[in-house]
């Protein structure tokens, strides 16, 4: 049930960060306030309580809107998810959005693990044979794992593609013990 109403929150937010262009600061400054409010017992509290009156919250709101720079609609969907009770469902809303706005603008998330730092050239090619691959437009995290020996294991979405020297030796010692 709260995925569905995570959902549909997101959907709105992404219509209006796609209609106002401003999609990938729609993002961040989504991000940026959910972190705040997971970071605040205080503002949790505060926000969460529904003995404090609606117009103190959105004061509160406000000021904080402004010091961190937030754009408009940013502001009025934080209001509109505080209004309706929902701030304990912002870090889900702001993964459906995330995914929401991903999906519409043909973006997948690469999560890469390599046995060693990449260089800038290694990490933009494998975001292109990515991008061919999926036909998307790739963002990638890099990650470090030096127990992988060499290689990397490389998640999109549901979909790994494990190039590791850890998974090679164990499919040669699958290979070998077999016969």
């Amino acid at each position: 049930m709260n995925g569905a109403v995570a959902q549909r929150y997101a959907a709105a937010l992404a219509d209006v960060a796609i209609q106002q262009n401003s999609a990938d600061a729609f993002r961040s400054e989504l991000s940026d306030f959910v972190q705040a409010f997971d970071s605040s017992h205080d503002l949790r509290h505060f926000l969460d309580n529904p003995s404090i009156d609606a117009r103190v919250k959105h004061e509160a709101v406000q000021r904080i809107a402004s010091a961190m720079g937030l754009r408009e609609g940013v502001r009025n969907f934080v209001l509109l998810v505080v209004d309706h009770q929902r701030t304990g469902m912002l870090r889900d809303i702001e993964a459906a959005f995330r995914d929401e706005l991903n999906a519409r603008l043909g973006i997948a998330e690469a999560e890469v693990t390599s046995a060693r730092e990449l260089s800038d050239t290694d990490k933009t090619e494998l975001i292109d044979a990515l991008s061919r691959r999926t036909g998307k437009k790739i963002v990638a995290n890099f990650h470090q794992d030096r127990s992988l020996l060499g290689g990397a294991v490389v998640r999109v979405g549901s979909t790994v593609y494990d190039g590791s020297v850890k998974q090679r030796l164990a499919r040669l010692q699958e290979t070998l013990a077999g016969e």
